[in-house]
């Protein structure tokens, strides 16, 4: 969620997430994740996720023992655990260590949103799927929150998100009604919220679909986001049922996905006469973009478009129920990283525009 596409020495900035605070791998690391989560900064957002620009799933993958990797799928080998030294986020205790220098700038005390990879979403990297693997990546997530979340003089981690892109994603038997899975997954996401809520941390999930409601079972679980088109954004059940669990919202404001803001872009000018797909189109302007010829943040939703969505979400909410707004996810597709920051700028200046014109 906090994803943004990497400029640079990739495989040096790699080698540096795991070079154990030390060596020159490691300070290029470093300087690039504090340089990105100023930029957040810069850009306007009031409470910014660690930069991530490495692979969300692999991450936490690489940081868990008990697992062999075969091909391109994870097996158990022993139960899973990580030790407190790989537990601890590289990029949040980057940020940690820069704490001071980043207030300095920011001219305030900062805030730092924690993403964590959810077990149901890690759950498919394994060949060998079973209920009670959502119960042994749930206790190491847990511990990989517990040992990342500080607070101090110059910062803290203020929110967590959990990432479950698959979750509703597909028809998942492990997950029906009535099985040892789908309790299983309600405890595994009961015990990682707990762990944060517990450090006086705002709990969040995030989905990329709610058509299965499970998540609203979890009692230690505070803010509910998806996509800017999913239908929890649009149905009367989602009202009643934010006040029943005690729930809120954050409203996704702008789309993410380049190629649907290219396809928007295309179908919405004029041209009498299709003479090829739209998908050669859109490939057509991914070369345009990468030759310098296009500048990619004319593809970007305009600040009117995301004012409307946010508008029409605490329309239907009630301001109270939506104390949070942001894109719809990861900016990782953005063609280039000033593409990315500009669409982080828009955001922010449409949600701080709101909010000042708000009747009190």
């Amino acid at each position: 969620m906090g994803s943004l596409p990497f400029e640079g020495d990739f495989e040096k900035f790699s080698r540096g997430a795991s070079a154990r605070l030390d060596g020159e791998d490691y300070r290029y690391f470093e300087d690039k994740v504090v340089e990105g989560f100023l930029d957040k900064l810069r850009a306007g957002i009031d409470l910014p996720n660690y930069p991530q620009f490495r692979d969300m799933n692999e991450m936490f993958m690489c940081s868990i023992q008990g697992v062999e990797r075969v091909k391109s799928m994870y097996v158990e080998t022993e139960p899973l655990s990580v030790s407190a030294e790989d537990a601890r986020i590289p990029e949040v205790e980057a940020i940690r260590r820069h704490a001071s220098e980043i207030a300095e700038e920011a001219g305030s005390p900062f805030r730092v949103k924690l993403c964590v990879t959810g077990p149901h979403t890690l759950s498919c990297l394994f060949l060998y799927r079973h209920g009670d693997l959502f119960l042994s990546l749930g206790r190491v997530l847990s511990r990989i929150v517990e040992e990342s979340i500080f607070k101090e003089k110059h910062g803290r981690v203020a929110m967590l998100a959990l990432d479950e892109p698959t979750f509703g994603a597909f028809d998942d038997p492990l997950i029906d009604y009535g099985t040892e899975g789908r309790e299983n997954l309600r405890k595994a996401w009961e015990n990682i919220f707990h762990s944060a809520k517990s450090a006086g941390v705002v709990t969040v999930i995030h989905l990329h679909s709610t058509s299965n409601r499970l998540f609203w079972e979890v009692e230690s679980l505070d803010v509910v986001e998806s996509h800017v088109d999913d239908f929890l954004y649009r149905s009367r059940q989602t009202k009643r049922l934010l006040e029943d669990t005690d729930k809120f919202l954050k409203a996704s404001v702008c789309q993410t996905s380049f190629d649907t803001l290219i396809k928007i872009a295309l179908e919405s000018s004029p041209k009498p006469t299709r003479t090829t797909s739209i998908e050669e189109e859109i490939g057509g302007v991914w070369r345009r973009i990468k030759r310098g010829e296009v500048d990619p943040t004319v593809y970007i939703e305009s600040s009117e478009v995301m004012m409307k969505r946010l508008s029409k979400v605490v329309e239907t909410f009630d301001p109270e129920r939506v104390p949070y707004a942001g894109p719809e996810c990861g900016l990782m597709g953005f063609p280039t990283y000033r593409s990315a920051v500009e669409c982080l700028r828009r955001v922010a200046s449409v949600v701080s525009f709101f909010r000042q014109n708000q009747p009190r």
